[in-house]
């Protein structure tokens, strides 16, 4: 049964901005009673203490996420701001695929008062993970922040801009909805999981504003250009009027047997990952595959590598798959299942295939 925990923030924090934490890995009942200790100490208050246990248990399990980020989380009840934020920052380079190491980060750099770096790792947290509404509404605090000063700005510059004044007053006006003065975020904990299933860890919240967040609209696809038929010529007198030729509708099974062909790509896709073949995994991908943040393709290729060469088995397995088929190009949707000796998760992940050189090939990779 979830319970209020008590904890402290730095003053003047930007409103709802919530540290949040929904890692779900699959743990001996040892090491989940471990983190179940740490959260009735961090449940007391007793940081220090929670801190000591959780370094000895990182010493065991260097590359625990779970561990670690629960140390960030620890150091920023203890108002050591700096640290808390080489951990988060540590973990999105060790587990770039995990939005709340993003997020926590972000509330990190608005309590500095860092909108810029804060707009930043929310954007990463729901690139990462787009149905992430808590980075949403970070987001739209991020936002108003950002507002606010632009606003005030203009005023420094020209303080008979009527305009910016009633516009800086309705952004103030949101801002100071989101909390009342001296108001503390609330937090809960989920007892420790049994073996079989996953351990859950705090999630810590404060009262949500009344703003609506609008989450951010996909870019629209791209328009289909027609090109008008050319009108007939009319049939010569000694000619007979050509006989229009009737174009043979595809048979259901070649569709069925394309959809196959996909379902196989995707599952040779996961297979080559499980296996750690690096070159395999990588002749999967389209050449025009969208790398993440606009990264250049070689250096994407390089950190794939890195982190598929890492000491240890991983398998990586697909379930539930949907093709959506349009002419030469697919979406693909499935849960994927990743097993490793430090992570177990399962999320949903959209693939989006092209046809070339007579394979099927992803062009696009995203989570959700």
């Amino acid at each position: 049964m979830p319970s209020s925990l008590p904890t402290h923030r730095p003053t003047g924090r930007l409103p709802a901005l919530l540290i949040a934490l929904a890692l779900c890995f699959a743990a001996p009942l040892a090491h989940a009673d471990n983190l179940a200790d740490i959260q009735k100490l961090i449940k007391s208050g007793q940081y220090p203490q929670a801190l000591e246990k959780t370094d000895a248990y990182i010493a065991g399990k260097p590359k625990d996420a779970q561990g670690r980020f629960l140390r960030g989380l620890i150091l920023t009840e203890m108002n050591r701001p700096a640290d808390a934020i080489a951990v988060f920052t540590k973990l999105t380079e060790d587990y770039p695929e995990l939005p709340e190491p993003y997020n926590n980060l972000a509330v990190l750099y608005a309590q500095q008062k860092q909108y810029d770096k804060a707009r930043t790792a929310l954007e990463m947290a729901i690139r990462t993970h787009p149905a992430y509404a808590i980075a949403y509404e970070n987001l739209g605090d991020v936002y108003a922040k950002l507002a606010s000063q632009a606003y005030d700005k203009a005023l420094q510059l020209d303080s008979s801009n009527s305009a910016a004044q009633g516009k800086l007053s309705l952004i103030r006006d949101l801002i100071s909805t989101g909390t009342r003065p001296g108001s503390k975020p609330t937090a809960t904990a989920a007892t420790a999981a049994k073996p079989v299933e996953p351990v859950k860890v705090a999630v810590a919240e404060q009262p949500k504003p009344a703003a609506t967040v609008v989450p951010i609209a996909p870019p629209p696809a791209a328009p289909v250009v027609t090109t008008p038929a050319k009108p007939a010529e009319p049939a010569k007198a000694s000619e007979k009027p050509a006989e229009k030729a009737a174009t043979p509708s595809k048979p259901a099974g070649d569709t069925a047997s394309t959809e196959s062909e996909i379902v196989s790509a995707v599952q040779g896709w996961a297979a080559a990952w499980s296996k750690k073949d690096v070159k395999a995994y990588l002749s999967h991908y389209a050449p025009d595959f969208q790398t993440p943040n606009g990264m250049a393709r070689k250096a994407w290729e390089t950190e794939r590598q890195q982190r598929i060469d890492k000491p240890g088995k991983i398998q990586v397995s697909v379930a539930e798959i949907k093709v959506s088929l349009n002419g030469d190009k697919a979406t693909v949707k499935f849960r994927q299942d990743y097993k490793s000796a430090t992570l177990n998760s399962s999320a949903g992940k959209t693939l989006v295939l092209i046809r070339a050189g007579g394979k099927w090939l992803i062009q696009q990779e995203r989570v959700g």
